[in-house]
């Protein structure tokens, strides 16, 4: 009965404590597209992922009921790193739905400001906010509806202590007339959070460095970790890990204060089986505590990483191609950073087409036949099967007015014209592609009937093309494997070693476009196509992960184009809306929704670009 009292007032004081408006909530998984197309529209950095933020601890001066539930001492707030532009999950700061929208907006207008020198957090957020409104007039109605609406949310200055009075007074005057006020004043709290504008220093997420234990290791851990459906972050610290094994534990229950108390009893690794509940109870604590126990937890999901012996692996072709890396941070290409090694299939046996594959391949052969050459007439040849009438006119004319060639070309010929189209797809062959898009395909055998039906189509073209595939562990290590060269002819051979291709590591994906724009670029082709199929964004074990790797693929992808070339992305990740743009423009990249259609749709997308 008292649990049943107690869980009842928990309810109570909760519901009339909460200061938001339910009704009117806006998540943010409904405006992300349109908040990050308008951060990149209004100058925003295009590099830069729309995120969401985490509960920051907040000493503001909370209500008597916020006082006695215990909440209110954490709070969403908007802020801009050099990886993403973070936002609350959910806004129902005001009493209507629109403006919590607009609040969104807001925010993603404030954080496409350029910032300039160091600035006190006032300052700054009132000079991006006059930035804003000069650049875009069109946003001062919504921002003075907002500032409306937002003073009303505020408690009133009267109410507080005078220190907190004061700076109270201060926000509002920056509120209403941007640019006015120097300096907050002091006080011995922090003021009310002000949702229309950015944090001024964003929490610190990451773990003090220090020695790697088992499960700190990347190659070992990779992907073990459970991932919140929810996106937030979580702050922690890193501790010493209890020195015991196990034993008996006294407590004093009464002196326990809650979950936020780390104690240093020994709990078994793998003690808790349900990552649901794990999720629950660490969305509890405040600050988790991370210790390390010298051991590597048991993985739900368990991958080998390790390198193959020589023996197993394919065939390398080279020592190995030195190529740059573009270093954002720094601003400079790194040169000679990556090495990328060519290979080739070792057990590869000739072999025919999938009997599955047999039908759609010939309606494709049939239809792509049409884009072949046809016989045409090349005039003013030298020698021919018939004389040229329009130059033996031409001749004439000009051997009477004495300015006739010795050589005058008089004759025709019908020969097999040529589309003069070179094209290079690009696969990627990282461990991602081992995932399941239903219940009978894996991405990789995805991607190989893909390269099967497009080798096809193809062939039956005349075009010149080449498939290759990559995949990488770490920058010293970019895998390249050669499918079929410019100069081979398509034949079981190349079906063989579409056949045998398998999920490699990681996805260096700008070490491979250099290659490829290198190889691509020795094509006397007068259109160059580069064709990069992918299921997701570029990362790798080192700093290629986050923002690094966007940055080094985009500047790569900017090179081919500089090269002559014709990059193209063809991907079947659904979040790639989020940094294809970035890289590839917005008509450079099509997302396939189904990927079980690719195979069917990559012939013809094909077909689309090279007509």
């Amino acid at each position: 009965m008292e649990e049943h009292v107690g869980a009842l007032w928990h309810r109570l004081i909760t519901r009339a404590a909460r200061t938001g408006y339910p009704h009117a909530a806006v998540p943010l998984a409904s405006v992300a597209r349109t908040v990050g197309v308008m951060f990149r529209a209004l100058g925003g950095d295009g590099g830069l992922r729309v995120e969401v933020t985490q509960g920051t601890d907040y000493q503001a001066r909370r209500g008597w009921l916020q006082r006695v539930a215990g909440t209110g001492t954490q709070v969403e707030l908007a802020w801009r790193d050099e990886q993403a532009l973070r936002l609350p999950a959910v806004i129902d700061h005001f009493a209507s739905e629109s403006l919590n929208r607009d609040l969104y907006l807001w925010l993603a207008a404030l954080a496409a400001g350029e910032t300039g020198p160091r600035r006190p957090w006032i300052q700054e957020n009132q000079h991006l906010t006059r930035l804003a409104m000069e650049q875009f007039p069109g946003l001062t109605a919504r921002y003075r509806r907002l500032v409306a609406a937002e003073l009303n949310e505020r408690p009133l200055p009267e109410s507080l202590p005078p220190d907190e009075a004061a700076q109270e007074a201060a926000i509002r005057t920056a509120l209403e007339e941007p640019g006015s006020i120097r300096h907050l004043p002091p006080a011995s709290r922090p003021p009310h959070p002000v949702c229309l504008w950015l944090h001024p220093s964003p929490p610190h997420f990451g773990l003090e460095r220090g020695t790697r234990g088992a499960d700190d290791d990347p190659e070992s851990n990779e992907g073990r970790s459970h991932d919140g459906r929810d996106g937030r972050r979580r702050n922690a610290e890193r501790t010493e890990s209890p020195e015991r094994k196990g034993g008996l534990m006294g407590i004093r229950w009464d002196v326990i204060l809650g979950w936020g108390e780390f104690a240093r009893v020994d709990r078994e690794t793998d003690d808790e089986d349900d990552p649901e509940q794990a999720s629950r109870l660490a969305d509890d604590l405040d600050v988790l505590s991370v210790a390390r126990d010298r051991r590597a937890t048991a993985s739900r999901v368990r991958f080998d990483l390790d390198l193959p012996s020589a023996a197993d692996d394919d065939v390398p072709l080279s020592d190995g191609i030195l190529l740059p890396e573009w270093d954002f941070r720094k601003g400079v290409l790194r040169p000679e950073h990556c090495r990328l090694q060519p290979l080739i299939a070792a057990t590869a046996e000739p072999c025919d087409l999938p009997d599955r594959l047999r039908r759609t391949a010939g309606r494709l052969r049939s239809q792509f036949q049409a884009l072949a050459p046809s016989r045409v007439w090349h005039r003013a040849q030298p020698e021919g099967s018939e004389i040229d009438l329009d130059a033996c006119e031409r001749f004439i004319t000009q051997r009477a007015t004495g300015r006739a060639d010795a050589d005058g070309n008089l004759y025709r010929d019908m020969r097999v014209g040529g589309r003069d189209l070179a094209c290079l797809l690009l696969a990627d062959l990282s461990l991602s592609t081992d995932a399941w898009v239903n219940n009978d395909a894996r991405v990789i055998d995805v991607i190989r009937d893909s390269l099967f039906l497009f080798a096809e189509a193809l062939s039956a073209t005349g075009d010149r093309f080449g498939l290759f595939g990559f995949s990488s562990r770490r920058r010293d290590h970019v895998r390249f494997h050669h499918i079929k060269e410019f100069s081979e002819r398509h034949s079981g051979t190349v079906r063989g070693r579409i056949a045998v291709l398998k999920p490699g590591y990681y996805t260096r994906m700008g070490a491979a476009i250099r290659r490829s724009t290198a190889l691509l670029a020795e094509q006397a082709a007068s259109r160059r196509l580069l064709l990069i199929l992918t299921d997701g964004k570029p990362n790798d074990l080192d700093q290629y992960e986050g923002r690094y790797g966007i940055e080094d693929t985009r500047a790569a992808v900017a090179e081919a184009r500089r090269a002559g070339l014709r990059p193209f992305c063809v991907t079947i990740d659904d979040r790639a809306g989020d940094y294809l743009p970035h890289l590839f423009g917005s008509d450079g990249f099509v997302v396939i929704r189904r990927p079980s259609e690719l195979p069917r749709r990559l012939p013809l997308l094909y077909a689309q670009l090279t007509a």
